[in-house]
């Protein structure tokens, strides 16, 4: 096959198919990075409550504070693709390890930073963006790598598996920041994180000195190594299907709109509930909540009705919530409500990762998501820059119910969108 000419989409699992949640973890590689992730993932949650909240003190402005998760996506909208090429054209191990060991020495910088008292807002989101440089050259390998481990029909169990892994650390993590921040400060938080990526290093290590089995083969590495016909690749097999391009437009408006609720609910906390480090810790780490909660129900769910249903139920739930969202004082409602948040954007990341990766074979899967990963990195930065600048002009909770009627609409036009012949079936 020509290199220029896009891919044909392979052949999807059986429909309506239930794979078990834990079935993936039949396979060691696997297993041994799902444990080792977890790990990291708790570090990251932490390190990511810190951040948000210490540049929430630290500065008044509503942009300023949605700076945080601006700066934490940017870098794959401005490195995705490359970081999908070098992804397909050297050992993916060994990528990994670089990837994770440069977040490791910045999450040690930040935490150096906070303890010597010269922390800014500033300094904090240039180093959030360099963790998220790191972030944008992990992704597409770790995506590939992952799928690559497991068989075929378990590619959506294991997006569900390590969705769950991401979002118990996102429950355990601003639990335990909320907790520890008043205590200690933010330095001890960084410093955690930083430490929370040995388990990963190490596991990679070991990857690179026994037998590459999930490296790719030198055949599906671009002829010339990283080169323009690398992005060529990438890009054509990405755009040249209808169905995937059709999944990228869902991504980039799905979460242009939810992250509104990420943007703005340190906001939140401060200024509309008037309460401090605690309840933000304790809101995200309800959001955590709904989304283990979410992996135990979403294989049922897929079981009975298609993506394109289970996504646009979840966008209409999340929608819905940040409709309401505004107008709750009652505490225990607002951490009901934020458990349902956390089950609906579960739903819609693995319902989005799990379509992205079973869309293309092997040779070019990273490259192919690293476009999706950029696509979502750009709805994430440019909703986060957006609705900041909205709750400059309108508040934060007029901008939250503008971002909720958002995805109301678009989860109307999910449900009445007729199911094509394409494999994709978003």
């Amino acid at each position: 096959m020509h290199k220029n000419t896009p891919l044909a989409m392979p052949s999807a699992p059986p429909a309506h198919r239930k794979v078990p949640m834990l079935q993936p973890l039949r396979h060691r590689r696997y297993r041994q990075l799902w444990l080792a992730n977890l790990l990291s993932n708790l570090g990251t949650w932490t390190q990511t409550f810190a951040a948000a909240w210490l540049v929430a003190t630290m500065a008044p402005s509503a942009q300023t504070s949605a700076l945080v998760p601006a700066a934490s996506y940017a870098p794959m909208l401005l490195f995705g693709l490359l970081a999908g090429v070098v992804a397909d054209a050297v050992p993916r191990p060994r990528l990994l390890f670089a990837a994770n060991l440069f977040m490791a020495l910045a999450a040690a910088g930040m935490a150096a930073l906070a303890a010597s008292g010269a922390a800014s807002p500033a300094a904090v989101l240039a180093l959030i963006f360099m963790m998220g440089t790191g972030s944008a050259f992990m992704w597409p390998a770790w995506q590939a790598a992952m799928s690559g481990l497991v068989q075929p029909e378990e590619v959506e169990a294991a997006a569900t598996l390590n969705n769950l892994s991401f979002n118990f650390a996102a429950t355990a993590g601003p639990a335990l920041g909320g907790v520890l921040f008043l205590w200690v400060g933010a330095a001890p938080l960084f410093l955690f994180n930083a430490l929370s990526f040995g388990g990963l290093l190490l596991v990679y290590l070991d990857w690179m000195r026994g037998k590459p089995e999930a490296a790719p083969a030198p055949a599906a590495a671009p002829r010339g190594g990283i080169s323009w016909h690398g992005f060529r690749a990438g890009l054509a097999a990405a755009f040249g299907s209808a169905a995937y391009r059709r999944l990228l437009r869902h991504t980039v408006c799905v979460f242009g709109a939810a992250i509104a609720y990420t943007a703005l609910l340190p906001l939140f906390v401060r200024d509309v509930l008037r309460r401090e480090a605690g309840a933000f810790g304790t809101l995200m780490a309800c959001v955590g909540i709904g989304a283990v909660l979410a992996a135990f129900l979403l294989p049922e769910l897929r079981a009975r009705f298609e993506r394109r249903h289970v996504l646009a139920g979840a966008v209409a739930w999340f929608g819905a919530i940040l409709l309401v969202l505004p107008h709750v004082r009652l505490w225990p409602v607002l951490m009901a409500m934020s458990a349902f948040g956390g089950v609906a954007w579960s739903a819609m990341v693995t319902t989005l990762n799990s379509t992205a990766q079973s869309s293309f074979p092997s040779e070019v899967r990273a490259r192919t998501l690293s476009v999706y990963l950029m696509t979502m990195a750009l709805g994430q930065t440019a909703g986060s820059l957006l609705w900041g600048a909205v709750s400059e002009l309108a508040g934060v909770p007029r901008a939250m119910m503008l971002a909720g009627g958002c995805l109301l609409l678009y989860a109307l036009l999910l449900a009445r969108r007729r199911t094509g012949a394409q494999q994709c079936n978003l």
